[in-house]
């Protein structure tokens, strides 16, 4: 362990050095330890006054980070893509590395137990639905984050569970993730320019905005809205999606926001992320 760690900071110091072709090699060797070198690099970054070493540190902990959600978010899809939650803390993890799922988890369950006690089961789906809007909306204080629209932070599921503001397909999510744990019958519907939710049961089906506070919808009213936007029907318009459907709208939006701050990187870096899911 000794010789491994004499190993790495005689790797480290090289960092600073002016030869491309040797902080190249050098980054390729500290890399190919994997993951489990992050805590090192991250104590070797504080002990260390150099800038230009500081950077080189960063930039190996994200590519190493970055390396690892590609697998992670493989192994999501391959599976089966069960569970949403899941899918988007993985997402959130692209920003926020040290974010753990079962923090996600915690502070959603904390919503779930908001919630339930007021949900009965003799209710018409509509009156359902209209019940855990009151609580999202209303008691919780959950709503459209117009003002920052196109912030990654709106696609950051942990970001979303502490601001309450969020983009529609974060908020969807999270209304989606509470409707099905009270066992009601609502996914995820990728319209254009608009993500929605569908109530659908065997007797009924209908729609709720969730960006407009869980307004509810009709079919027609989804023709109306086809209509104005001028493009052709299809059953993705009213039917309900994926979960991987989801994650690849979630990476779209990201790559919406980077290129409107204009960093080219991680636009770059999320499109790789969506190839992992397509």
């Amino acid at each position: 362990m000794l010789q491994e760690e004499s190993k790495i900071k005689a790797l480290i110091s090289l960092l600073d050095d002016e030869d491309a072709e040797v902080t190249v090699h050098v980054k390729n060797e500290i890399m190919s330890i994997g993951e489990s070198i992050i805590p090192f690099l991250e104590d070797e970054w504080g002990k260390n006054f150099n800038p230009l070493v500081q950077k080189r540190i960063e930039d190996i902990i994200h590519q190493l980070h970055f390396f690892t959600l590609k697998d992670k978010l493989r192994d999501w899809k391959n599976s089966g893509a069960a569970d949403i939650i899941e899918g988007m803390w993985l997402l959130a993890s692209y920003q926020y590395p040290d974010l753990e799922l079962q923090k996600v988890k915690t502070t959603l369950d904390q919503i779930y137990f908001e919630v339930w006690p007021d949900m009965k089961e003799d209710l018409s789906p509509t009156d359902q639905i209209k019940l855990l809007n009151s609580a999202i909306f209303g008691k919780l204080k959950f709503g459209a984050n117009t003002k920052n629209f196109h912030s990654p932070s709106n696609s950051m599921i942990n970001s979303v569970l502490e601001s309450k503001k969020g983009n529609p397909v974060s908020l969807c999510v999270i209304y989606m993730h509470i409707a099905q744990r009270l066992k009601l019958p609502v996914y995820g519907v990728n319209l254009p320019n608009l993500f929605i939710l569908t109530y659908k049961s065997e007797q009924t089906q209908f729609y709720i905005n969730v960006f407009n506070k869980g307004l509810v919808f009709t079919r027609e009213d989804i023709d109306n809205y086809i209509t104005q936007l001028n493009i052709a029907k299809n059953d993705i318009f009213y039917e309900p999606c994926s979960n991987l459907d989801i994650v690849t709208r979630v990476l779209r939006n990201l790559i919406v926001s980077f290129e409107k701050l204009g960093d080219t990187e991680r636009v770059e870096e999320v499109n790789q992320l969506l190839e992992v899911v397509m």
